[in-house]
């Protein structure tokens, strides 16, 4: 008998230095099992008379392990304002408040974050949080689905911390209500069967973003601080996040390379970085096919992008150099000749209405190759040109 001992079995003995949470389940008289965690295997005692009792026995000793690491992608977000790209006016002004408040000891105001999806509003907040030397506590308002979670989770709030919920326009009413005293007195009113007992909140920082400012009722938005309206990013902002991101992700990228993945991502830092994964897909396909590019001396440990590179990869995607989709594209040329009402382009396209007026419209209407009239929908001097380059 060696490297077991099995408590309350009278063949068995004790044996070194062992392990304290390895049991031996389903045996009467047994209650801890420990085994040396000396090599690897699973030493079990086994002397005459015991097999028809010993069902199992489980070394959680630990050991190294044996499966091959996975390489994740890093997370892309800035983690501070110096690493936060674009939005200069924002950051300044937001970069003077915390650190006014740091200095005086105050909490920072409660502020709304306002514009398109995928500007950095959620990156702003957990940078400002960073700043602030606070935890930040991230929902989204569709999951507050009633008064007790959001009392649940404004009690739990600790001195300093850092509320942000996002998609805030989508909060209930009633819910909303409740935050006006808890934004404004740092109190929230707790019902106690007939009773309603107020309860002091410790002071807290409440970061909102909204993709639709003007839903928010009145009294919620006029107790934000401020309204930070973000606005689409410039073509040399999206490259150098762009070039920033590849870094983390470990692939090399040159400064065409860099153009042409800003030039397709509509000035806004989530698709820049979405369709950067999938070029950088490429890229670690190149390498393991032996078609490594190669600029200069720098090859990143997933290969390297250049400006082919990354167009051949977008166009592999049906995207093209201005970020337009194949729906944008049918879009386009459903437009292209007469004005066009929304419920024919729907009927047309196999797409609902809302689908057309939030995902497919604003862009095009913002790069100003669509146009919208009492009369429909007309595609501009400019999207007629588009249209006539893709198909050349």
């Amino acid at each position: 008998m060696s490297r077991a001992w099995v408590r309350g079995y009278p063949d068995s003995a004790r044996d070194g230095a062992v392990h304290t949470q390895t049991r031996v389940p389903r045996y009467p008289g047994s209650a801890v099992a420990q085994l040396a965690a000396v090599q690897d295997g699973m030493p079990v005692a086994t002397p005459a008379g015991m097999t028809t009792h010993l069902h199992l026995v489980r070394d959680d000793s630990p050991r190294q392990s044996t499966e091959r690491p996975t390489s994740e992608d890093p997370a892309l977000r800035p983690t501070c304002f110096d690493d936060y790209v674009g939005q200069a006016e924002v950051i300044n002004n937001l970069r003077q408040s915390v650190r006014a408040a740091k200095r005086g000891g105050w909490q920072l105001d409660h502020m709304l974050f306002a514009g398109p999806a995928g500007l950095g509003k959620t990156s702003l907040a957990g940078v400002i949080a960073a700043e602030l030397g606070g935890k930040l506590r991230a929902t989204s308002a569709p999951a507050i689905e009633h008064k007790g979670a959001l009392a649940s989770m404004l009690t739990t709030l600790e001195e300093g911390d850092v509320l942000f919920v996002d998609e805030i326009h989508a909060l209930k009413r009633e819910i909303a209500e409740c935050l006006y005293s808890a934004m404004e007195d740092r109190l929230i009113d707790l019902p106690a069967g007939k009773r309603v007992i107020r309860v002091p909140l410790p002071k807290f920082t409440l970061l909102a973003a909204t993709t639709h400012a003007g839903k928010l009722p009145k009294p919620l938005l006029d107790r934000f601080g401020f309204v930070w309206q973000l606005k689409p990013y410039t073509l040399p902002e999206m490259a150098t996040i762009v070039a920033r991101s590849a870094a983390k992700l470990g692939v090399a990228i040159d400064e065409e390379g860099a153009q042409v993945i800003a030039q397709a991502s509509r000035g806004t830092p989530r698709i820049a970085n979405r369709l950067l994964r999938r070029v950088r897909d490429a890229a670690a396909n190149a390498v393991v096919d032996g078609a490594l590019v190669v600029y200069g001396d720098r090859v990143g440990k997933n290969g390297a992008i250049n400006g082919p590179l990354a167009a051949t990869a977008l166009a592999q995607l049906g995207i093209d150099h201005k970020g337009l989709d194949a729906l944008d594209r049918r879009y386009l040329a459903i437009v292209a000749e007469r004005p066009v009402g929304i419920e024919a382009i729907c009927a047309e396209l196999a797409e609902d209405r809302s689908t057309i007026e939030d995902a497919v419209e604003p862009f095009l209407v913002q790069a100003g190759l669509v146009k919208r009239g009492g009369k429909g929908r007309l595609a501009t001097e400019a999207g007629r040109d588009h249209l006539a380059e893709v198909a050349s």
